[in-house]
This record gives structure tokens, C-alpha cells and sequence, in this order.
């Protein structure tokens, strides 16, 4: 199974575009911190990566506020164009602080 849950905060947001088929798309750079337990041993995690939104949360999506946290969810697909992962996201949910869920799975 490809699924991912993440935890990340928004560092970069590009402007909303659509696809040759005319559905809405949004770019992200998502940053991940924090710690986990490793054969025992606290380690500091940190994390960047490539993700992507289509449809109405992309257009959601694009009025979200940059280094605020959110839950996402969605699955991982190799980039066309260079070596590495893409984070397609299905669902995004504001941390608890905030109230509103946009997308849920």
C-alpha cells in the first residue's frame, strides 16, 4: 500500500495553474521536523519534499497561510523530471488549533 500521513508545514506555494485538461493543480514544498525513536535512540528528523494538490483542494489550497502546520495525506509517485518522489495529496487536515477540514479521505 502507497499511502502517506504527514505532519509538515507549508515553506513554499506556487500559484494555482491548470492542466492541459483544465483541472485546477498547486505545487508545494512541504518541511517536516521532529523526533522519533530509532532502534532505541531519540533522532531528530527533518524532512523536505515535493507534493502536489489537484482539483478543488488545489484551489483551496492556494489561500493557505506558509509555515503553519497541516496534516496531509495522499501517496508518493516518482518525478517526471529528476530523481526523487512527489507527494500527491489527497487530503489535508489543519492541526488541531484550527477547526475546518478541507478534503477529508
Amino acid at each position: 500500500m502507497n499511502q502517506v500521513d504527514l505532519t509538515a508545514c507549508i515553506a513554499e506555494l506556487s500559484p494555482l495553474r491548470y492542466t492541459p485538461a483544465g483541472i485546477p493543480a498547486i505545487n508545494f514544498i512541504l518541511e517536516h521536523e521532529s523526533e522519533v525513536l530509532e532502534a532505541g535512540i531519540s533522532r531528530q528528523v527533518k524532512l523536505t519534499i515535493k507534493a502536489v494538490a489537484f482539483g478543488t483542494l488545489a484551489e483551496q489550497a492556494v489561500k493557505l497561510p506558509l509555515g503553519k502546520p497541516f496534516r496531509f495525506t495522499g501517496f508518493l509517485i516518482n518525478a517526471r523530471t529528476s530523481k526523487g518522489v512527489v507527494f500527491h495529496i489527497q487530503a489535508l487536515h489543519p492541526t488541531p488549533q484550527a477547526e475546518q477540514v478541507l478534503n477529508p479521505i
